[in-house]
């Protein structure tokens, strides 16, 4: 079968990191469109919904083409970061391609490795050195 009657290759990734901080400092972390291209430098987003401190939905160009959603869960006494990436990788015109499977794995796993090293910063800096159960002030 030739390559363009293949569907195109799609990415489907899910990610929670339990971060020890309010939903609204997570939040804050996203806020700025400024850090979306150190986060994810290859991709262009566009918020179509901004739901606060309980997180944002973009469209993605790009590298890929999608959908991507981190969702902030107040939980305990801190967040738990859901991060969702449900996208195919692109073509040079930016429209859908299709991978091998094993092109397709690398690009999962450079993309889940990407998003739990953004989730691990971000939980090494907000929390500094705060543990779960210790309120900030008692640090």
């Amino acid at each position: 079968m030739p390559a363009s009657n293949q569907a195109p290759s799609a990415l489907d990734i899910v990610d929670e990191t339990f971060i020890a901080v309010p939903a609204g400092t997570v939040a804050a972390a996203f806020a700025d469109p400024g850090s979306w291209a150190r986060y994810w430098p290859d991709l262009v987003l566009e918020v179509y919904t901004d739901r606060g401190d309980e997180g944002l939905r973009w469209t993605v160009r790009g590298a890929l083409v999608g959908t991507m959603e981190v969702w902030l869960e107040p939980i305990l006494d801190g967040t738990l970061l859901h991060y969702f990436l449900r996208a195919s990788p692109s073509d040079a015109a930016g429209q859908p391609a299709h991978l091998k499977p094993r092109g397709l794995r690398r690009e999962f796993d450079k993309r889940a490795r990407a998003a739990k090293g953004i989730a691990l910063g971000l939980k090494a800096t907000l929390e500094d050195g705060r543990l779960p159960g210790i309120p900030p002030q008692a640090r």
